[in-house]
């Protein structure tokens, strides 16, 4: 019983000291979409999640719409992955950034580098700026 307690505590204690920065997760396989931050839970709305292909590669697009009547400073990065799911990106790509104008909708995309990436996942943050 002892040593379940500590193994507990030792996992919860690298869990809490873990540093989670994004603040929502978008899937493109399979459209769902994951809040880790219930402000920006409570200011974007995710109106729709799609891939198209450009050129012969995958284009993800994400539409997010701002419920939030100030400007929203976020950032985003694109994962890709293979139809076998696994990632096809060997090198993660900088944060990108760009502003939610109050009650605003955009249009965030990316096309995949790799010809073997079909699927995406988008982790969407609040900027620092």
């Amino acid at each position: 019983m002892k040593k379940w307690l500590i193994a507990a505590f030792a996992g919860l204690l690298v869990v809490g000291c873990s540093n989670n920065t994004a603040g929502l997760r978008i899937d493109g396989a399979s459209q769902t979409v994951l809040f880790g931050d219930n402000v920006l839970a409570g200011r974007l709305h995710i109106d729709d999640i799609s891939t198209a292909q450009v050129d012969g590669r995958a284009r993800g697009l994400v539409k997010v719409t701002s419920q939030y009547k100030g400007d929203q400073h976020i950032q985003y990065r694109f994962y890709w992955y293979d139809d076998s799911g696994l990632e096809v990106n060997t090198k993660l790509g900088p944060w990108k950034q760009t502003v939610v104008r109050g009650m605003e909708t955009i249009s965030i995309s990316e096309v995949s580098v790799n010809p073997n990436g079909t699927q995406f996942r988008i982790q969407i943050r609040e900027s620092d700026n």
